[in-house]
């Protein structure tokens, strides 16, 4: 299995280290029969940081959550993930990476003959040899960070909309994954509700210090999460306009014809004269 170099450190030492890469595309190309949907793509993840990738639909931006995930191979180029190189690994080696990533899709995906508690809990009872009451207190712990610890044993069907995508960011979350991967986490909600799903997407970030990696093509939330950070004043969480060198933490990535033709932070984003990203902007 290969993994990258890390000297006399062990692979987790390393990526555990200030500005270490947790994700790496280096020259990825993909495509489907004639159709190419990635060509030569090329953007490095940050330890703590989050890349916010935007583009039409088509562009390949839920693609990418894919290979990453390893249910999709690429055709050409190198994919790190965590330390390992996923271009390479068998399925059952993929095992191993997928436990440090959690994913949150477009309609959260709970089951919906499970109560909340269940639902949170589920890789943790089926996928671990953890004590049902350490579980149990692990479950409670992120229903209290997102804020639904009274909704614990209800059922799916009984929350909202917003409710239920949080309910899967508390899903995601319970393993302790380093990276965690949106695909559209609010399309379809409000602006109101999707401010709530954005505010634990950037609680995560900021308290938790997970890298994300978060799909979109609503700008309004796309430019929140970058530009505004989670705080704690007098034991309560805020969030607040992010400082300078916070903002740069997080980076669009526009792709356009399987190509990247933007990477950079929201104030260069909305600085550029490109006549295409002016016009998805607007």
């Amino acid at each position: 299995m290969n993994r990258i170099d890390s000297g006399p450190m062990t692979a987790r030492e390393a990526l555990a280290q200030p500005g270490a890469p947790v994700v790496v595309f280096d020259r990825v190309h993909l495509a489907f029969d004639e159709k190419v949907v990635l060509e030569d793509i090329s953007f490095t993840l940050i330890k703590g940081h989050t890349k916010i990738i935007l583009g039409a639909s088509g562009s390949g931006k839920s693609t990418i959550l894919k290979i990453i995930t390893g249910l999709l191979p690429v055709d050409a180029g190198i994919v790190w993930v965590n330390g390992e190189r996923v271009d390479q690994l068998t399925e059952a080696q993929m095992m191993s990476v997928r436990a440090d990533l959690g994913m949150i899709f477009q309609e959260g995906a709970l089951f919906d003959s499970l109560t909340v508690r269940e639902n949170v809990g589920y890789k943790l009872y089926e996928e671990t040899d953890m004590p049902l009451e350490q579980v149990d207190r692990r479950v409670e712990e992120v229903l209290g960070f997102i804020g639904l610890s009274e909704h614990i044993d209800k059922m799916p069907s009984e929350l909202s909309g917003g409710q239920r995508r949080r309910v899967a960011i508390a899903r995601a979350m319970a393993f302790k994954p380093r990276v965690l991967l949106y695909d559209e986490a609010t399309t379809g909600l409000d602006p109101i509700t999707a401010t709530t799903v954005d505010d634990e997407i950037i609680k995560l970030r900021d308290f938790e210090g997970v890298s994300s990696i978060v799909v979109t093509h609503q700008l309004r939330d796309a430019f929140y999460v970058a530009t505004h950070a989670a705080v704690r004043e007098n034991g309560r969480v805020r969030i607040v306009q992010a400082p300078e060198h916070k903002a740069r933490e997080a980076e669009f990535i526009m792709l356009k014809d399987g190509l990247v033709c933007f990477e950079g932070d929201a104030d260069e984003l909305r600085r550029s004269t490109d006549p295409y990203l002016k016009t998805f902007l607007s």
